[in-house]
């Protein structure tokens, strides 16, 4: 009798390790549903504090319940004198996700309650964490501009303040809008990388801080979350919308990997692009970009007609973002302020029932060999 060889998933593609009453993606529409509302739905008609309300609670405050969600996020918003004097030491030819990680892991070690995993002790750690992140992020791209820290407004939404802490003033409600959607449309996506790399830290019983600090790391990759800064590296790279055809024939025959198109998840491609498309076109017409626009099409009809393989939330926010005034390394890092709401509710979710994460594998070196006795050597 010989042995059956296990059947391998790489990179544990479509295996189901969990349950999960957070996202899901419902085939039959082809929509990504948070707590069971499409997410174009959320966008259009909610804000991004409701949103995260919603992923961290089960359902969509009323007028109180909100009132206090927004009260409790905007006293947290200013940042720590050691978090901000470690942001300061940091060189500005780091990587933005970089100082990120690092910032929000002092955070961590000042939380006396950091080894408190109640229910209610990790809400408490993940507003904080919402709350201060817009304050790291805002403040990076002003020091690497060689501007000052611009303090929090309490009496600004979370997109507002978010954008007024980074450029100094409260820009038009189109500006505002665009990057809420974005916010929201980024919040949550299922067990993707940094998710369930965050499920496997918690999995461990490790703390809140330690389990997002490395949803951080995972996100960072070019295939994950740094997908939406390569986008506009490509734009760059390309130039023109009339260089686009030549170009994606050229990076296709080189068998480079397109950013921005594609996904594991979708095969009829990623239900958030229209919602984050149809900002982008508000953007377009408030600063009359519309070289920009021709480029976007002129790259995604280049795809379409040579591959099946249709654009990811990445294509239209990247240049979304450039044109709300983000430089590009920041984009990143705009995915991890928003992607923390889904992270700390898959880490609650996690402790609920949990069980240590712990796959197998498939040895597949050298049988068992010895060390050869030496002379010389005692056994």
């Amino acid at each position: 009798m010989t042995d059956t060889a296990p059947e391998i998933h790489k990179g544990l593609a479509g295996v189901v390790v969990d349950t999960t009453a957070v996202s899901k993606v419902n085939p039959e529409t082809n929509s990504l549903l948070y707590r069971g509302y499409p997410v174009q739905e959320l966008a259009a008609n909610c804000s991004f504090e409701e949103v995260a309300y919603l992923l961290w609670n089960g359902e969509l405050p009323d007028a109180g319940q909100l009132a206090d969600f927004q009260a409790e996020e905007r006293a947290g918003r200013a940042l720590e004198a050691n978090v901000r004097r470690a942001v300061d030491d940091l060189p500005v030819s780091a990587h933005p996700m970089d100082v990120l990680r690092t910032a929000l892991s002092i955070i961590g070690a000042n939380d006396p309650t950091a080894s408190d995993a109640s229910p209610e002790s990790n809400h408490a750690k993940a507003l904080h964490l919402l709350a201060a992140t817009p304050a790291i992020v805002a403040y990076d791209q002003r020091r690497r501009r060689g501007q000052e820290l611009i303090e929090p407004r309490e009496d600004l939404g979370y997109s507002a303040n978010f954008l007024y802490m980074t450029f100094g003033e409260v820009p038009s409600d189109v500006v505002v809008k665009a990057f809420d959607v974005s916010m929201v449309l980024y919040a949550e996506h299922s067990f993707n990388a940094s998710t369930f790399t965050a499920r496997v830290v918690t999995s461990t019983l490790s703390d809140l801080y330690s389990a997002v600090v490395a949803g951080v790391g995972a996100l960072k990759g070019p295939l994950h979350g740094g997908a939406n800064e390569a986008v506009m590296h490509v734009f760059d790279e390309i130039g023109t919308a009339s260089a686009a055809d030549a170009w994606l024939a050229t990076a296709l025959e080189q068998k480079r990997k397109i950013m921005g198109f594609g996904h594991r998840v979708y095969k009829n491609g990623d239900s958030r692009v229209p919602t984050m498309k149809a900002a982008l076109d508000t953007l377009v017409e408030e600063f009359e970009a519309h070289d920009l626009l021709a480029l976007y099409d002129a790259l995604e009809g280049a795809m379409a007609a040579r591959k099946p393989i249709k654009p990811n939330l990445d294509y239209p926010s990247g240049p979304a973002y450039r044109l709300i005034g983000f430089d590009t390394e920041m984009f990143t890092p705009l995915f991890v302020a928003s992607r923390i709401v889904g992270w700390t509710a898959h880490i609650v979710e996690q402790l609920e029932a949990n069980s240590l994460i712990r796959p197998l594998s498939e040895y597949v070196g050298p049988d068992e060999r010895h060390v050869p006795v030496r002379a010389g050597v005692s056994a």
